[in-house]
């Protein structure tokens, strides 16, 4: 089971957006106070947020009570100032993939605590970054391509007409 860990999200846009992507993978969200929105019954009904009932998702008060509840899961963070690219890292079957809030990412008191575990996604210099739902769905979809996409279903099927062969 692959953890998403969001550190003081800001945008609601970009979390229900990984929080669909979470409840499509069977992943477990979890976004660390403060967020930047609410996320009571009727504002995830404004905002037409139609996967957050299907989405397991865990709000931690801080940090600490979420690496208690993450204790024993290996954890990685994922920042643009980090030397080693996502796909060199090895993700377990059971792992946590932590990202920061759309304005700041993560704290460099938290990733210099974790430099092993920093990871980046690549992208031209002098960018500042890419949309947060997307680098989660890149690092979810590899750490997910790694373990063999367990627990996912691998072919599709047309609604009207049958694939050849």
């Amino acid at each position: 089971m692959f953890h998403i860990v969001l550190v003081e999200p800001e945008i609601p846009q970009n979390t229900g957006n990984i929080a669909r992507t979470c409840a499509a993978t069977g992943s477990v969200l979890h976004l660390i106070k403060p967020l930047g929105f609410e996320i009571s019954e009727s504002a995830v009904r404004r905002a037409g947020l139609d996967y957050w009932q299907y989405a397991d998702v865990q709000v931690h008060e801080d940090l600490e009570e979420a690496f208690s509840a993450l204790s024993g899961i290996p954890c990685f963070f994922f920042t643009t100032k980090a030397e080693k690219c996502y796909t060199d890292a090895e993700y377990p079957a059971e792992c946590a993939l932590f990202f920061g809030k759309e304005t700041k990412g993560l704290d460099e008191e938290l990733l210099v605590a974790h430099q092993e575990e920093c990871v980046r996604i690549p992208m031209i210099k002098d960018r500042r970054s890419l949309n947060l739902s997307n680098c989660v769905a890149v690092a979810l979809f590899e750490a997910m391509r790694q373990n063999g996409f367990a627990g996912l279903e691998k072919k599709g099927a047309l609604h009207r007409l049958k694939w050849e062969g």
